[in-house]
């Protein structure tokens, strides 16, 4: 499964700079399907290089990180149930920011 995961706002400093990742993510053993859920759990092992806490609480992201899949809120599709498929581009935004 090939999922384009872009970084901003800030997120892309917990992953060596990189702001676009082009990644082959597939479903846990058992599972049909790839959902945010795993998405996100291979990202904190596999892309996350410091600090994951500022990405991750728990099984999910952060308050005040927006999550797209294919240019929609996660939010109206499931959120870490939301399948994937072959090809969606999901997007980590931080909203947060120092001042």
């Amino acid at each position: 499964m090939f999922i384009l995961s872009k970084h901003r706002g800030g997120l892309e400093l917990l992953c060596d700079s990189v702001k676009i990742h082009n990644i082959n993510v597939d479903p846990q053993h058992g599972e049909k399907q790839l959902t945010m859920k795993n998405l996100l759990s291979w990202v904190r092992t596999n892309v996350i290089k410091e600090r994951p806490e500022m990405f991750m609480k728990g099984d999910s992201v952060r308050p005040g990180v927006l999550v797209l899949v294919n240019d929609a809120d996660w939010e109206l599709s499931g959120q870490l149930d939301t399948v994937l498929e072959e090809m969606d581009n999901v997007v980590f935004i931080s909203t947060l920011h120092g001042g």
